[in-house]
């Protein structure tokens, strides 16, 4: 007849504590630093289009910053002429120089023959998506890059990287005609939509936390337990700060909203407001009788 199995004993449990910790932690520090890596890759990830040749215009553009409400992205341009385009000290244009952009900029940019060539921020508008479905929302332009030198048209080159590490960018970069064409999709980055969901997660547990305690005061008919009451408002306080700390600071009536935030403030207040009005009736009654003196 076979014995019982043996259960490990508590002690040794406790034993294993340690090393379990330890190795979720090192789980945990493992898959950071692989999602870090994966998006400084992609920070330093260069999309090329246009053209080779040795007389030609290099254009380096730079995605700076993605503003979700206003709908627009800003990209540092910085304008290179090649070769017979170049002027004897490399860094001017031979001749009066053009730089044609897409219909998403705000207009053509225009170099003097001569004179030193400066980086230009330019605001690029963006199409599709709203940041209404923060942290899922995701957006979309396209920008073409075209050059003109002493009324002539002239071959670029493009070079595309992006800078901002609230969002990825995907590139399709190709070319026709001598004009460069980058079609770029916009979404929030791993670590920004880890976050967001973290804290949509952090929310509905402080809230069912607080329901749970309230529902412990009343049921056990504890009255007003002040500590208890204190923790319950500072809950309510804590979440709204804690959701303004969301990247990219996302305007009141997002999806982060409506899927965690407004319903967690709700539970608290709700279970809040709730215990003051069950403890009052479960505070026994004040004696203010006073007995009087005796004869």
């Amino acid at each position: 007849m076979s014995q019982p199995r043996r259960r490990p004993s508590p002690t040794r449990r406790v034993r294993l504590l340690p090393a379990l910790v330890l190795a979720a932690v090192l789980a945990a520090v493992v898959v950071g630093a692989w999602f870090q890596f994966g998006e400084r890759q992609a920070l330093d990830t260069v999309h090329s289009a246009g053209s080779t040749g040795p007389d030609r215009v290099d254009v380096v553009a730079t995605l700076q910053r993605v503003d979700a409400a206003g709908r627009e992205m800003l990209v540092r341009v910085q304008v290179a002429p090649r070769g017979a385009l170049a002027d004897a000290d490399g860094v001017s244009p031979a001749e009066d120089l053009t730089l044609q952009t897409s219909t998403a900029t705000r207009g053509d940019l225009t170099f003097k023959a001569q004179q030193r060539i400066s980086s230009v921020d330019v605001p690029v508008a963006l199409t599709g998506g709203s940041i209404a479905d923060y942290p899922f929302d995701s957006y979309e332009t396209s920008v073409e890059f075209g050059a003109v030198s002493g009324g002539a048209k002239v071959p670029v080159r493009v070079l595309f990287s992006n800078n901002d590490v609230s969002f990825s960018a995907a590139v399709d970069a190709s070319s026709a005609e001598g004009v460069a064409l980058l079609d770029i999709g916009l979404a929030r980055s791993n670590s920004v939509l880890f976050f967001a969901v973290f804290m949509m997660i952090a929310m509905w547990a402080l809230a069912v936390s607080v329901l749970i305690g309230g529902w412990y005061l009343v049921t056990r008919r504890k009255g007003l337990t002040w500590p208890a009451l204190g923790w319950m408002a500072a809950t309510l306080f804590a979440l709204a700060a804690f959701r303004n700390t969301a990247p990219g600071t996302p305007p009141i009536g997002c999806l982060l909203d409506y899927l965690a935030f407004l319903w967690a403030e709700m539970i608290v207040a709700f279970s809040l407001i709730t215990v003051v009005v069950m403890g009052i009736r479960a505070e026994p009654p004040a004696d203010n009788e006073v007995s009087a003196p005796t004869s």
